[in-house]
């Protein structure tokens, strides 16, 4: 019988350069839900300090990445529940002749505080690359942890499905993804075709993936104030129901819903998806079936 894992989404309003303002306010919301029973709880990207990379300050910020994932570590024990704290930026001195990099990672943390996972940004949306490094061509890891295997991807990553091949391929069955997705990430001309066009990207791609994968997605997305651009719309997804629950405006909140991992076994019975990949004879030249010379 498949397991259900009960999963808290967190739809946070990130308030720029508030550190430990915003470090507060999500402690409150993992503390509720770990009293709801949940099992999990996912937190934005960008979280803790909204995207201001030209702050004179935010450098500052994020060189205090460590003292914030150890405090995720120890609340992650106390409450005996599994963290995602969205993403941290983390600012890493260089060595003599080689530059300071930032970046943009996510954490599984377990319930005991222990890291069992973590991911590095790959696909940086347009105005990241000034500032973050990629993880370039490492490979999408794999967990196993209390919710069997995950995979993780931040934000812009959602858009390209070859990463949910590479996880999938390995055995993932749930894709965590914080997210700090705006309306305002939209062109000019597409704004002028429909206002809610990243809305209609986001809800549609989202289910698709699922479909596609046979598997189950958390998205956590930062909510705001209205007429801020702040799309929200966090929500846990699974095939053939789509989302299980969703936050449906821009507003900080929280949702708890049970995951039951049977819409992804018995998906992948009826799409056979997994199995196809796995075939010797398999038509699609994906990455992940080139030897590791070849990366």
């Amino acid at each position: 019988m498949a397991p259900i894992y009960k999963i808290a989404v967190v739809q946070l309003y990130p308030k720029p350069m508030q550190i430990e303002s915003n470090f507060s306010k999500a402690e409150t919301f993992i503390r509720s839900a770990a009293t709801q029973g949940a099992e999990l709880v996912v937190l934005p990207e960008y979280h803790l300090t909204n995207w201001v990379p030209k702050d004179p300050k935010f450098l500052e910020l994020c060189g205090q990445w460590e003292t914030y994932l150890n405090k995720y570590r120890a609340l992650a024990k106390e409450c005996g529940i599994c963290i995602v704290p969205g993403t941290i930026v983390e600012l890493h001195r260089g060595a003599k002749n080689e530059e300071d990099k930032l970046l943009n990672v996510a954490y599984f943390i377990d319930q005991q505080g222990e890291i069992i996972g973590k991911y590095v940004k790959k696909n940086l949306w347009g105005p990241e690359r000034e500032h973050l490094t990629s993880s370039g061509r490492d490979v999408h890891g794999v967990f196993d942890t209390p919710l069997g295997k995950v995979g993780m991807l931040i934000c812009w990553d959602l858009a390209f499905p070859e990463a949910f091949r590479e996880m999938i391929s390995q055995g993932a069955k749930l894709i965590i993804i914080p997210t700090f997705w705006t309306l305002n990430d939209c062109s000019k001309f597409g704004i002028a075709h429909n206002a809610n066009a990243e809305a209609l990207f986001l809800d549609s791609t989202l289910t698709s993936r699922t479909f596609e994968n046979t598997c189950a997605i958390v998205f956590a997305n930062a909510g705001g104030p209205a007429g801020r651009g702040y799309a929200g719309l966090s929500q846990v997804v699974a095939p053939y129901v789509g989302p299980l629950t969703r936050l449906g405006t821009c507003a900080e909140g929280m949702a708890v819903v049970e995951l039951d991992m049977a819409l992804v076994e018995d998906a992948e019975v009826n799409y056979q998806v997994r199995a196809d990949l796995a075939r010797d004879d398999w038509h699609y030249d994906y990455r992940h079936g080139k030897s590791k010379e070849k990366l």
